[in-house]
């Protein structure tokens, strides 16, 4: 066993189990995945601990407990398939594709999209692919989607992306309204949709998802 693996076995065992990630398929997801390889180098010693890693500026890597709770309430089969938006480096992608049918992931940096596309093909990822756009456009030509995943946080409600779910399909997020921060999920049902907050989580806001700034005098 690696350090790494080490790590990664220690996050789950620390992190995830303990805030209510116990789902063996979404476990064996999250271990499968060296998340150390889709880190800077700089950061690749401290990839499992649990804070938001930057990959670029003004980006970051999902904090471990938030990323896989929130991939536990989407609840993919492995039959879904997903629209993972601000995909980053890949790693939720990665991850995602082991337990969807099939991942269209969503990448506005075109940096961030070629190393996406790198690390999922040195990683044998046959089930995804890499799509350059802005994040709030997601992928309209191929809606709909069974689940819709949002590497960070918003501040505006996401209803381009909502208007790319399926029937029955869900949108997991963080979302920031009011003061607060919490994980937030969408559900589509006959057409119409509705949303609740799940628990406190705090992550940085993706680009495209700012709220307008407030006229002062």
């Amino acid at each position: 066993m690696t350090a790494s693996d080490a790590h990664r076995l220690a996050m789950i065992a620390g992190q995830l189990k303990v805030n209510r990630v116990n789902d063996d398929r979404t476990l064996d997801a999250i271990k499968a995945v060296p998340r150390e390889k889709f880190v800077p180098a700089a950061y690749r010693g401290v990839a499992y601990v649990d804070e938001d890693l930057p990959i670029a500026t003004d980006r970051y890597l999902m904090e471990p407990m938030v990323f896989a709770r929130l991939v536990l309430e989407a609840g993919i089969g492995d039959g879904d398939t997903v629209l993972d938006v601000g995909c980053g480096t890949g790693y939720s992608t990665a991850v995602l594709a082991r337990l969807a049918e099939s991942v269209l992931a969503v990448e506005s940096d075109p940096d961030l999209a070629k190393s996406a596309e790198s690390k999922l093909a040195a990683l044998g990822v046959d089930n995804a692919a890499v799509l350059q756009a802005p994040l709030p456009h997601g992928a309209p030509d191929q809606a709909p989607f069974d689940v819709i995943f949002l590497n960070g946080a918003v501040e505006v409600d996401p209803d381009g992306l909502i208007a790319q779910l399926a029937d029955g399909g869900r949108l997991v997020c963080v979302r920031k309204h009011k003061g607060t921060s919490r994980a937030h999920i969408v559900r589509k049902t006959d057409r119409v949709w509705g949303g609740r907050d799940l628990f406190d989580a705090y992550t940085p806001v993706l680009p495209g998802f700012e709220a307008a700034p407030a006229f002062e005098f």
